[in-house]
């Protein structure tokens, strides 16, 4: 039986995380969906929060695993001897420069940690967790970048979140 990482931020979760996930769940007889810590990211969801939004939008795919890991993920994949290979999606060739550099890393890290890539869907290319937070938080329509089943989730805490930087913001200005 071969087993997958698939690792990410997925703060939030979006259409083109989806898309790896479905074709990457078609190549492995288990994908492992990791939602890992990188301390130099500013998170907008909490780990449970992410870790039960990929629960609903893979509700029903019968060989996912979703879980969540605070270190280096060549030591989660230490940890886990059932895990065969780490799964990266690219959306351009910057996303590869920086993924090739930590696949060469975690591989240095530990010799058993092979990387492999799945290029983005044509229709997700443009997709990120950070494009995602930007439309939500000046109020566009997020229908077309995150699954439907946690769309109103996701709009209803970035938009609040916006809200509560742009009062701070404000307050600051001493015009409130």
């Amino acid at each position: 039986m071969k087993t997958a990482i698939y690792p990410g931020s997925f703060d939030p979760v979006t259409n083109g995380h989806l898309d790896i996930i479905r074709r990457a769940s078609t190549m492995f007889d288990k994908l492992i969906v990791v939602v890992l810590i990188n301390p130099l990211k500013n998170y907008s969801f909490s780990i449970p929060e992410r870790v039960a939004l990929l629960t609903k939008v893979t509700e029903g795919m019968r060989n996912i695993e979703i879980a969540s890991y605070d270190g280096l993920l060549a030591d989660y994949f230490k940890q886990r001897a059932d895990i065969d290979v780490i799964v990266k999606g690219l959306r351009a060739t910057s996303d590869f420069e920086y993924e090739f550099q930590m696949a060469h890393t975690n591989k240095d890290l530990n010799p058993r940690a092979e990387t492999v890539f799945i290029p983005a869907s044509a229709n997700t290319t443009f997709i990120s967790s950070s494009m995602v937070k930007q439309v939500a938080m000046f109020g566009g329509d997020l229908s077309k970048y995150v699954p439907a089943v946690i769309h109103e989730e996701i709009s209803v805490k970035l938009t609040g979140e916006f809200e509560e930087k742009r009062r701070a913001a404000a307050k600051k200005r001493g015009e409130i």
